[in-house]
C-alpha cells in the first residue's frame, strides 16, 4: 500500500472524527516519519480522543520528530520516533541490561517500540518523583504523547540558548536534578546536556528514552558522563564543583568510581 493511499485514508478517518489538523503539509513531512505503522497508531490515539487537534512540527531530530497537539484545551507534544531511520545500535545499547525490558526481540521495529515505551516509563518515574519533566500521557508503538512545555505553541528554549542571570544558581539546580533523579526516581538520565534542558518558569529536562535504572550495568558510567557534560557547559560561566565530589554526593558515597568514568562524553 502506498504512503499516499494510507495518508488519504487517514485524512478521511480524521475528518470523520472531527479532529482538526491545522497544518497537514507540515504533518506529512516525509515517508520515513509517517509510514503505515505510524499513521495507524496516530489514528488509534485520535479515535480514543487522546488527541483532538494536531498542529505543525515543534522540532525535528535524527531519531524523532515532535509535533504540537491538543487534547481539548490541553497543549500536547506528540513525539514520533522514526522506524526506518532510527539508530538501532545506539538504542539497543541503552535497552540491553535494563531488566524492565528483558526479552525484547532485536528487530528494528521492536527496538523502536520498546524505546518509546521506555521513555514513557522513565518519564512516569521521574514525574511521579516530583521532578520537572514533561508529564507522559499515553504511548502506542512509536508515538509518545506528553505534556507540552512552552507557551503559545512555542517550546521553551534550550539552556544553551538562554543568557543566564545567575549561572551558579542554574548550575546548582541542574545538579539537584541529577541527584534527585538518582535518589528519588532511581534513574540516570544518560544523555544530559544543554540541549535537553529547557528554560521556562523553571528548568525542565526532556528526552529520557535512553535513561537507565540505577542497577543498569553502565548506570555509573552514564552518571559520570552526565556530570562531565554539565561541568563542561558551566565551567566558563561559573565555578564548578569536582566531578568525583558530585558523583559521591549523588550516589550517597555508595560507589567507588573508576577514573576512566570522568572522560567527557562526545559533544553534540
Amino acid at each position: 500500500m502506498s504512503i499516499d493511499r494510507i495518508e488519504s485514508g487517514f485524512d478521511r478517518k480524521i475528518a470523520d472524527l472531527g479532529i482538526r489538523i491545522r497544518d497537514m503539509d507540515q504533518l506529512k513531512v516525509r515517508e520515513d516519519v509517517f509510514d503505515e505503522v505510524t499513521l495507524l497508531a496516530l489514528y488509534k490515539m485520535v479515535h480514543r480522543r487522546h488527541i483532538t487537534a494536531i498542529g505543525g512540527a515543534i522540532s525535528t531530530g535524527k531519531e524523532a520528530n515532535v509535533f504540537f497537539g491538543e487534547q481539548n484545551s490541553r497543549d500536547l507534544a506528540i513525539k514520533i520516533y522514526r522506524i526506518r531511520t532510527a539508530n538501532f545500535n545506539a538504542m539497543n545499547e541503552y535497552i540491553a541490561g535494563d531488566r524492565r525490558f528483558a526479552g525484547v526481540r532485536r528487530t528494528r521495529k521492536e527496538i523502536v517500540f520498546t524505546w518509546t515505551r521506555k521513555e514513557f516509563a522513565n518519564l512516569s518515574r521521574a514525574h511521579g518523583a516530583g521532578l520537572a519533566v514533561p508529564e507522559p500521557l499515553v504511548w502506542d508503538r512509536n508515538i509518545l504523547v506528553m505534556e507540552f512545555l512552552g507557551r503559545e505553541e512555542k517550546p521553551y528554549p534550550q539552556l544553551r540558548m538562554v543568557p543566564l542571570r545567575d549561572p551558579g544558581e542554574t548550575y546548582r539546580e541542574v545538579l539537584s536534578f541529577i541527584r534527585e533523579l538518582y535518589q528519588k526516581a532511581g534513574l540516570v538520565h544518560a544523555d544530559l546536556s544543554e540541549y535537553n534542558i529547557l528554560c521556562g518558569d523553571r528548568l525542565h529536562v526532556i528526552d529520557m528514552g535512553q535513561s537507565v535504572t540505577t542497577d543498569h550495568p553502565r548506570a555509573l558510567h552514564f552518571l559520570a558522563r552526565d556530570i562531565a557534560n554539565v561541568n563542561r557547559f558551566f565551567q566558563s560561566r561559573c565555578v564548578v564543583r569536582g566531578e568525583r565530589e558530585i558523583f559521591s554526593e549523588v550516589t550517597g558515597n555508595a560507589a567507588n568510581p573508576d577514573a576512566n568514568m570522568y572522560e567527557a562524553g562526545p559533544g553534540r
